[in-house]
């Protein structure tokens, strides 16, 4: 099969087109699963660049995100059998192998069914943004109807998802983008106020829009600047959940004068530390957006495809910045 291998880190040029065995079968609850796509994430290029998470896991195959069909399963698998269509995430960390590859090994508790809605490339693009989206909404804020919910990089790919499901919670959204196209894009997927940060700014922008209250909630996907600019944002006991670690010259006076709640949403814990239920709990939030997605309240935005030998220019495009939802690798 034609896998892209990572022997070292570096540019995108270390990621190599080369051939392996198709991987066999090893556990009786396990699905040897025939690719179609597979998901291209921020994760991906920063584990290029800067090195996998599991110790010795090199040479690794990256990719999360992974979307097929089953070819053959374990003995004791009850909930597939082969022809199934599934989505999942899983691998691409350095430990088990991940899905810039013609075939991938998952466990039949990780897979989902595929929204049948879904094409295979739409399906691959999903599950980690939904999860992150979800995780950090759902589970670590008191998202709720009527909330005022502030989403960086609305336009991007975990937050065109997360405007989506702040809205489906009934939500009020604001969300902040690049220029007018993301702006069209947004408020498409529902949010109501639309802040062009390299035109207005946030903290004048978002209390104009709560009338002086603030954010009831905000979810930080860009990093360290936008975590400090957005804490005199919130509201008075707000919720502020980032994806990224604050920098080292936050300030936390002000957080703690506005006793803000602050949260870490990292999606890809449970994997690295075997946590099943955390895994399971993971699963169950892909089968409800999969009932979303089949009902028309829920859409995935695909920017690009890629072959696979073409992941290097792939990784320099997410390098590049301002990508529109996701990037997607197709194995046919």
């Amino acid at each position: 099969m034609k896998v892209i291998e990572m022997r070292k880190t570096g540019e995108p040029e270390v990621l190599t087109l080369t051939e392996r065995a198709v991987p066999a079968l090893s556990s009786p609850t396990g699905l040897l699963v025939r690719l179609k796509a597979a998901g291209i994430n921020p994760v991906d290029t920063k584990l290029r660049a800067r090195g996998v998470l599991v110790p010795d896991g090199l040479p690794a195959v990256l990719g999360c995100d992974g979307a097929g069909v089953v070819e053959a399963v374990g003995e004791r698998v009850s909930r597939f059998k082969p022809g199934d269509p599934v989505w999942f995430c899983h691998g691409g960390l350095g430990g088990p192998e991940g899905n810039y590859a013609e075939y991938a090994l998952v466990d039949e508790g990780i897979a989902q069914p595929k929204p049948r809605t879904l094409d295979f490339i739409h399906a691959a693009a999903a599950p980690l943004v939904l999860i992150t989206a979800w995780e950090a909404l759902y589970d670590h804020a008191d998202l709720a109807e009527g909330k005022r919910v502030l989403i960086h990089a609305g336009a991007g790919g975990v937050g065109h998802v997360a405007i989506q499901l702040a809205r489906l919670a009934g939500a009020r959204v604001c969300t902040t983008v690049s220029n007018p196209r993301k702006a069209e894009l947004v408020r498409a997927l529902g949010a109501e106020c639309v802040i062009n940060y390299q035109e207005e700014d946030l903290v004048a922008a978002v209390m104009d829009w709560t009338g002086g209250k603030g954010m009831d909630m905000a979810l930080d996907t860009v990093g360290p600047a936008v975590f400090a600019q957005t804490v005199p944002a919130m509201a008075y006991r707000g919720n502020l959940v980032t994806i990224l670690q604050p920098g080292p010259d936050q300030d936390w006076k002000e957080v703690r004068g506005r006793n803000l709640r602050i949260s870490f949403e990292w999606m890809l814990a449970p994997m690295l530390r075997e946590q099943p239920a955390a895994r399971a709990h993971q699963g169950e939030i892909l089968r409800r957006c999969a009932q979303w997605i089949d009902s028309g309240e829920l859409r995935i935005q695909v920017s690009e495809t890629f072959p696979l030998e073409q992941v290097a220019v792939a990784h320099n495009r997410i390098e590049a910045g301002h990508t529109e939802g996701k990037l997607v690798l197709t194995m046919e």
